[in-house]
C-alpha cells in the first residue's frame, strides 16, 4: 500500500518536532551536540523545532498522513545572498531555542553550511525522520519519491548532508553521491555532504 502524503501546516509543527526528536535522538550528530542522554531528551525537540520552523516558513514538509514520516524541504536559489544570510542565521537560533550555553548547537549548523552548494539551485533536503518503529519498511523513500521524480523532471538537482553510515548507503541507492568534503565535527562524527545529478534520459 502506497504511502498517503500531505504537505504539514503549523497546525503539525508540534507533532512534526516530536517524529525529529525520535527518529533522531540517538543519531550520531545528535549524540555529539548533546552527550549527556538525560539532557538531550530534555531539548533535542526543542532544537530540531527550529529546523520544522524554518521549513514552514521557507520550504515544505512532507508529512505521512499517518504520522509516521516526514521530510524537510527547502528550494535553494543559486547564490542568493539574502537567503544565504538567513540560512547564516539558523544556527544561533537552534542555539537560543534548545541550549544557549552549548556551542555545538550552533557550531554543526556552521560546518555545514561552510560546504553547502551555491552554483546551482536545488532541492534541499534539510531532515527526512522516520518513526523508530516503522524503521526499515522504506517509508523515507516513498517520502522522498514525489520531490525526486519532480526533480527528475524539471532538471533540478538535490542536496542534503547524511549523519550516518546507514542513511549515507541509503541515499546512494537513490542516486544521490558524496561530495567528497566530508564534514568533521571536532571530537565527533563525520557527515556526509551529497548531491544528487536528475536522473533519467533528461539528465
Amino acid at each position: 500500500m502506497a504511502l498517503e502524503i500531505r504537505r504539514a501546516d503549523q497546525s503539525d509543527r508540534d507533532a512534526v518536532a516530536r517524529l525529529l526528536d525520535e527518529a533522531f535522538r540517538t543519531d550520531p550528530v545528535s549524540s555529539w551536540v548533546f552527550p549527556d542522554p538525560e539532557h538531550r531528551a530534555a531539548v533535542h525537540a526543542k532544537f530540531l523545532g527550529v529546523f520544522v520552523d524554518v521549513a514552514l516558513e521557507e520550504g515544505r514538509i512532507d508529512y505521512a498522513v499517518d504520522g509516521s514520516a516526514a521530510a524537510l524541504w527547502l528550494r535553494v536559489s543559486a547564490g542568493d545572498p539574502e537567503e544565504e544570510a538567513a540560512e547564516d542565521d539558523v544556527p544561533a537560533r537552534m542555539r537560543a531555542a534548545a541550549d544557549p550555553d552549548n556551542e555545538r548547537c550552533e557550531l554543526v549548523g556552521r560546518l555545514t553550511g561552510e560546504v553547502h552548494p551555491t552554483a546551482e539551485e536545488h532541492e534541499y533536503l534539510l531532515m527526512i525522520a522516520v518513526a523508530p518503529d516503522r524503521q526499515g519498511e522504506g517509508l523515507g523513500t516513498e517520502l522522498m519519491r514525489p520531490v525526486l521524480e519532480r526533480c527528475d523532471r524539471e532538471g533540478v538537482p538535490a542536496y542534503l548532508e547524511a549523519s550516518s553510515e546507514r542513511s549515507k548507503g541509503l541515499y546512494e541507492r537513490l542516486g544521490w553521491t558524496f561530495t567528497g568534503e566530508a564534514v568533521r565535527l571536532p571530537q565527533g562524527p563525520l557527515m556526509w555532504p551529497m548531491w544528487r545529478k536528475p536522473q533519467g534520459t533528461a539528465a
